[in-house]
């Protein structure tokens, strides 16, 4: 015997709609747009809370327990989104374990993504202790471009001139714009206490693993039946260990002197929520729309959070924001923008109606002709 999961009529119908991750082209093309809005809010939404948070007064939070927090997060987002989509504890248990008990293999494709995002995670801040602001800013939208190359190699996605074109002009664009949102005082560097070449390295190398994890990522999502939610399981149960190592590795003696949860405010929840949510909402820009769209919103809402930054904040930007926001909306409209075909000359093909005694001359180019309308028509 089941137990059903107890909702109202109304909501249960809508949540089944919004898990089921399969449905009509009408329903994906929903999922495909309103995912991509809601990851660019999200953005948006959490660059502002970080923002804020940096200039409150006191100590700040241990960054590497945030990460660990968020995985949890979405794990048990994931396993309650999952048992709403089945509307029964039993199936919902059932799916679990068939999924990730007896197919370790399956569930062992998703620790690739996770270890690699760990190893990034560790690069990045290799990087940022290594190079001024301005570098790491500019330097990291490479992987703009890894994404695209590793979604043409892996995903056999064909791209023509002007999307090139598209993601060589938002590179520059969101490069330009990180560029400007530096003060003076952030693009100044020690290089005798830092390793520029470490650093540029270190940076090279996580923005190729950004690009290939994403694209793998894409692959198992859109290769295989298991769902969506499952997936974002599988990926968290990978995710927790290898960050909790990370705690350990790198913020130890922090941890054992302050606390976990040292410095958590409400605004530090916050950012775990929507961190972790966003890491939901990617997963659904994979699945419906893919990862270079998932570059386009991204840097979207970078563009959108510094013009949101001047009225929160009193921010200042600059000509170079100005020039730098232009070539990110130019290259989103490149990008979407399909050539019309070119037009043939027409050629005049004549079919012999026997049965009629007459001529069927047509364009060729304009109307095709099929031999049995021909020679059917009274």
């Amino acid at each position: 015997m089941s137990v059903g999961l107890i909702l109202p009529s109304g909501g249960r119908d809508l949540l089944h709609k919004m898990t089921d991750v399969k449905g009509p082209p009408a329903t994906n093309y929903f999922y495909k747009f309103g995912s991509l809005a809601t990851l660019t809010i999200q953005n948006v939404v959490t660059i502002l809370l970080i923002r804020y948070a940096k200039t409150l007064p006191g100590e700040v939070f241990i960054s590497s327990t945030v990460v660990v927090l968020m995985e949890v997060f979405k794990l048990f987002a994931s396993m309650g989104m999952l048992l709403v989509h089945h509307r029964s504890f039993a199936r919902w248990a059932k799916e679990l374990h068939e999924e990730i008990i007896r197919k370790p293999m399956e569930t062992l494709k998703v620790a690739v993504p996770a270890f690699i995002y760990t190893f990034q995670n560790n690069l990045t801040f290799v990087a940022v202790s290594n190079l001024d602001a301005a570098t790491f800013q500019v330097v990291s939208q490479i992987k703009i471009l890894t994404t695209a190359i590793f979604s043409v190699a892996m995903l056999r996605r064909q791209l023509g001139t002007v999307q090139w074109a598209a993601l060589l002009i938002l590179f520059v664009g969101i490069a330009v714009v990180q560029l400007d949102q530096q003060s003076p005082q952030a693009g100044k560097t020690l290089f005798h206490i830092q390793s520029p070449f470490l650093g540029l390295s270190a940076i090279l190398i996580s923005s190729l693993m950004s690009g290939y994890a994403g694209v793998y990522f894409e692959k198992i999502l859109k290769g295989s039946e298991v769902s969506l939610w499952l997936r974002n399981i599988q990926l968290s149960m990978y995710a927790i260990p290898m960050g909790l190592l990370t705690c350990l590795a790198a913020d130890s003696d922090s941890i054992r002197t302050k606390g976990f949860f040292f410095a958590y405010t409400p605004i530090v929840w916050s950012i775990v929520f929507f961190q972790g949510f966003g890491g939901l909402v990617v997963a659904m820009v994979v699945k419906y729309a893919d990862n270079i769209l998932k570059g386009f919103a991204t840097s979207f809402a970078i563009v959108f959070s510094a013009i949101a930054s001047v009225y929160v904040f009193g921010f200042e930007i600059h000509w170079l924001f100005a020039i730098g926001s232009s070539l990110v909306i130019i290259s989103i409209f490149m990008y979407g923008y399909v050539p019309k075909l070119s037009t043939a000359p027409s050629k005049r093909i004549s079919v012999v109606d026997n049965a009629n005694d007459r001529v069927i001359s047509r364009e060729e180019s304009k109307v095709p002709l099929l031999l049995d309308d021909a020679m059917n028509k009274n």
